[in-house]
């Protein structure tokens, strides 16, 4: 019972010691870290009193120029939180966090009616129109065939093509032409909304 005040007091003296080391470590360098250009510390002890010879009073001296930067750790430092970015301000932080919530929730809402929005599959037989560039035009058909069904507008599922012709290809004897058939495509079902 009687050691253990002993034993605390040594504990506490292991915890007391390393954070001095540590702290001694700091000032020592920091000591270190002071510019060159830097006047030297007083000397201790006596000091000598310099003399003025006599004769005719001399001009002060001249300011010295501009103070030329200084090399030590603090300017360092300094220089160091210069470069950094500027911080946004807490304001302009939750603007921008809202701003950013809203995009969002306007987006997932957008998404979620078109999953919503009931569709259905319907079978049918739309002529794709052709397009300026002679291609069909078979997103006009499901629309077509989709309004047909009295939906708003619909996606192409399934197509098919024919060949039509002219009633003259039929006359037994007469060689058929280049411009007596065409082909037409067909939307045949479509997804319509």
């Amino acid at each position: 019972m009687l050691d253990r005040p002993g034993h605390l007091i040594a504990q506490s003296t292991k915890q007391v010691a390393i954070p001095s080391a540590a702290l001694l470590t700091l000032m020592i360098a920091a000591g270190a870290a002071w510019p060159q250009g830097a006047a030297p510390p007083p000397a201790l002890g006596v000091q000598e009193q310099q003399t003025q010879p006599a004769g005719p009073p001399q001009a002060e001296p001249a300011p010295s120029p501009a103070r030329e930067e200084n090399p030590g750790l603090l300017n360092e430092i300094g220089k160091m939180f210069d470069k950094l970015p500027s911080l946004k301000s807490s304001q302009q932080t939750i603007e921008d966090l809202n701003s950013r919530a809203k995009d969002a929730a306007k987006d997932a809402t957008d998404t979620l009616s078109r999953l919503t929005t009931p569709s259905s599959m319907v079978a049918g037989r739309m002529i794709c129109p052709v397009s300026a560039n002679g291609a069909p035009d078979c997103k006009l058909g499901a629309d077509k065939l989709c309004q047909a069904k009295g939906f708003k507008e619909g996606k192409s599922l399934n197509t098919d093509s024919a060949e039509s012709c002219s009633a003259k290809v039929l006359i037994p004897g007469r060689a058929r032409k280049p411009g007596d058939c065409r082909t037409d495509n067909f939307v045949t079902s479509a997804l319509c909304q």
